[in-house]
């Protein structure tokens, strides 16, 4: 076990090392606080705001979906159904499965499905598409999450007089550590996955201002610049990679802040 601690920690931070040896002497505060300009892939002026503010924009959206949908799912399977229901293995059964797909099956999927309703490559696009990626990664961490409370404990809630909404109300305060966890997954999946966003999200090298207007992200603004010769725009790819990390660094910690917080909560 400790071995492959050491060997985990240490690949890590060969990558993570390898990122900023390469990103930080092209990391200026003008690519991140500007779109890029018309030579931008040849070496000159701009920088990838376009991206940070479409990554931004599709993983708040994606993980609105996921929520609005996994949470009430997962509450009803495990609080609503009977004790190892068929209708609950079967859902869990198809949780695994998707959890297993591969991200650029849901862009193509999700490019098939905006082709059938009309919908060009937008930010719209790349929210449904992401969204049905991480749907699957929070319903089933947050549903072994929730396997883990007691099973009487609705029964407890509902025998002192709390209505049903009350007995939720309670159950997700007790979850709530479990669901950040499961946020943090999606999350780190979701903004870091190229593929879901190629054919859906499109790219633009300015900031949508609608969902119907394509959205750049950073996983493709990082694909096309290592595909440039010019060695100057390739640094410029781990400087984005580097600010696609500190973002998720950022996310993870304030996970696990509230985590903690919620954690003093639970009974």
């Amino acid at each position: 076990m400790i071995g492959a601690a050491v060997i985990i920690m240490g690949v890590l931070i060969y990558i993570i090392g390898t990122v900023f040896y390469k990103g930080i002497p092209s990391l200026t505060w003008e690519m991140i606080t500007k779109i890029p300009g018309g030579g931008f892939y040849l070496g000159k002026e701009g920088g990838v705001l376009n991206a940070i503010a479409g990554s931004v924009f599709i993983i708040t959206g994606a993980l609105v979906i996921s929520l609005l949908i996994s949470v009430p799912l997962v509450m009803y399977i495990n609080f609503y159904l009977p004790n190892k229901s068929i209708f609950s293995s079967i859902i869990r059964f198809s949780l695994d499965i998707l959890f297993g797909v591969p991200s650029i099956v849901y862009g193509a999927f999700g490019f098939a499905l905006m082709v059938y309703m009309g919908i060009k490559a937008s930010l719209m696009g790349g929210i449904i598409t992401v969204a049905m990626l991480i749907m699957p990664i929070m319903m089933r961490s947050l549903d072994e999450v929730t396997r883990l409370l007691p099973r009487d404990l609705p029964d407890a809630l509902l025998s002192l007089g709390s209505t049903k909404y009350e007995m939720t109300k309670v159950l997700l305060r007790q979850l709530m550590p479990g669901l950040m966890t499961a946020i943090l997954l999606a999350v780190g999946r979701g903004i870091g996955d190229a593929a879901t966003v190629l054919f859906t999200a499109g790219y633009t090298d300015n900031i949508p201002s609608s969902l119907g207007q394509p959205a750049a992200t950073l996983p493709l603004s990082i694909f096309f610049q290592l595909g440039s010769p010019v060695e100057e725009v390739q640094n410029r790819a781990y400087a984005s990679a580097i600010i696609l990390t500190v973002i998720i660094l950022i996310l993870s910690f304030s996970a696990r802040y509230f985590s903690s917080k919620f954690s003093k909560n639970k009974i």
